[in-house]
Formats: structure tokens, sequence, C-alpha cells
């Protein structure tokens, strides 16, 4: 993207980004309380525009700021890399996260999946990254490392593409299972998770409020079959049945 065009059409394409929405959930927050400078908006405009031109570091993105269009365009006429890190840990998660789910709402309203079959199924999963333990000691996952894990639901905006919908962000020593009513929550819904979600508890609950999911069973699972149901001719699948389900303990525990 040419310079002069990008500078030009970057306030509209931020403005479903940075609304009135936002800029209000900023004021209220307060978090720009005593900010003379590197304000909420601008780190993020800024950061889009990192995400935008592939920038690979903090002093990459400070040099962005060198461009007279793009200080008028973020209200401030320098950056440090230094600055731009102390910013990463005031501004609060939260409110980037209320950024990004009701971006995804507007996607998938607009470009929502006309394949009824894909419309109501949703696929949860989890990535662990990981961290510097120096840097990240807050992040507990190993004795050499630290680590995030990243929980998504992704929601099909065709019969082939699946946008994320929502995300929770966790340690990456914590299990995949404390995250299942943040991300599971809708009845009518098929969630397809592996099984590093099961739990059968929550099993039960989602079976008596119409949540219907899809996983894979543990080693350790007891199936009792209850009620065998007829399979249509031609199906893939080769067993439907209504089963009782629960695990054994360990032989370690």
């Amino acid at each position: 993207m040419e310079k002069d065009t990008l500078f030009s059409t970057f306030g509209k394409w931020l403005s479903p980004i940075c609304s009135k929405m936002f800029k209000n959930q900023i004021a209220k927050s307060g978090q720009d309380k005593y900010v003379k400078k590197l304000t909420t908006l601008a780190y993020v405009k800024l950061f889009l525009h990192a995400q935008l031109q592939q920038r690979e570091g903090l002093r990459e993105i400070a040099d962005d700021v060198l461009s007279k269009e793009f200080q008028r365009e973020l209200g401030l006429e320098s950056i440090s890399a230094a600055q731009l890190c102390r910013k990463h840990s005031r501004v609060d998660p939260d409110l980037l996260q209320q950024i990004f789910e009701r971006l995804a709402k507007q996607i998938l309203s607009k470009h929502g999946c006309s394949f009824a079959d894909r419309k109501a199924l949703r696929i949860i999963d989890s990535t662990t990254v990981a961290l510097c333990l120096q840097r990240y000691k807050w992040a507990d996952f190993r004795k050499t490392k630290a680590g995030i894990k990243l929980h998504l639901r992704l929601a099909f905006a065709d019969a082939h593409e699946a946008l994320p919908e929502k995300a929770t962000i966790t340690t990456a020593r914590k299990n995949d299972r404390t995250q299942m009513d943040d991300l599971i929550d809708e009845e009518g819904i098929t969630y397809v998770f592996d099984r590093g979600y099961v739990d059968y508890r929550i099993f039960d609950r989602y079976c008596s409020d119409g949540i219907y999911f899809v996983t894979r069973l543990k080693e350790n699972a007891v199936i009792e079959p209850l009620q065998s149901l007829e399979i249509p001719e031609g199906s893939k699948v080769t067993m439907d049945e209504w089963v009782l389900c629960w695990s054994v303990p360990d032989k370690s525990g």
C-alpha cells in the first residue's frame, strides 16, 4: 500500500474500531486520566498500523511516528520504544478484548454463514504461547519458562472459513476446563472441542440446558449404553446411542 493512500484512508479504516463507544469506554476506565502523550486511542492506532505494515519490534513501530502524516493521525510528534513498552503494561486488556469481540460480532452479522449445518456450530480450542520466565514470572508454566494460554471460540463466516468470535487468556498452567463457562454459553449451538475440556458434571448441565457438544473421550471413560437410535441409510455414522458416561480414577490417584 502506497504511503499517501495508507494515511489518507487510515482514519476511515479505523472508524469501526476507534468508535465513540470505544472512546467512552476509555474515559470510563480512567486509564488516560494522567496521560499527556501516548493516549490509549493513539496506542491502538499505532499498533494496528504496525500490524498492517508487519513491523517486527518496538523500535520499528516507534520509527513510524517520524512520518508527519502519521503524527497528525496520532496527535503526537515522537515516541520511544521504552515508552511503548511501559504503555503495554498500563493498558487494560479487558478494554482490548471488548474491541475484539465487538468487531467479531459485526463481521459475523454481515457475513454470517448461510449453511444451516455450520451456522449453529462453534469450535473451541487453546494454544500455548511460551514466554521468558525472567520477564513474565506471573505467567506460571514450567520451571524454566513462563507461558500463557489463548482459548478461542471460532464461528463459521461461510462454508469454509472460520473466524475467532470470542477469546480468553489464562496462564499456561491453567486447565482448559476452567474456561468452559466463558466460551460455551448458548443454547441450541453445537460446540466441538478436544478432551482437554472434558468435564462430566458440566456435560450433565449442557444436556439439561439444550447445549450440544462433540468431543473425544478420555481413556479412563466408562460408557453404559441406554438406548440405540436408528441411523439413516447411507450415513457415515457407525453408532448412535444414548449413554451414561463417567470416568474411573487414575491408579496413581
